[in-house]
């Protein structure tokens, strides 16, 4: 699914013009991100939560070469599935 299928999504069953959909799905983005970006955590009841975490900068391998390399230290974002979700996915 893409963002484009969830704007119809949102148009065909909220009876919104596509116009206002696209503008809802697109604000609701954005503040997920706005929030995201802060590192702050993002909980949607019955669907699952989204954190972002630090990772620590550490020693690595280039597979091709074997020569080692320095991985540089990001922030990474995590997504975990409520029980709800789960149990919808798996019967």
């Amino acid at each position: 699914m893409t963002k484009i299928d969830i704007i119809q999504d949102v148009y065909e069953k909220l009876g919104f013009s596509k116009k206002d959909s696209a503008r809802i799905v697109e604000s609701v983005f954005e503040i997920m991100k706005e929030c995201l970006g802060r590192g702050e955590k993002i909980k949607i009841s019955g669907f699952g939560n989204f954190v972002v975490k630090e990772k620590k900068s550490r020693r690595g391998r280039n597979p091709q070469t074997g020569k080692e390399i320095e991985i540089s230290a990001r922030r990474v974002l995590t997504f975990k599935s409520s029980q709800v979700l789960r149990k919808a996915l798996n019967g």
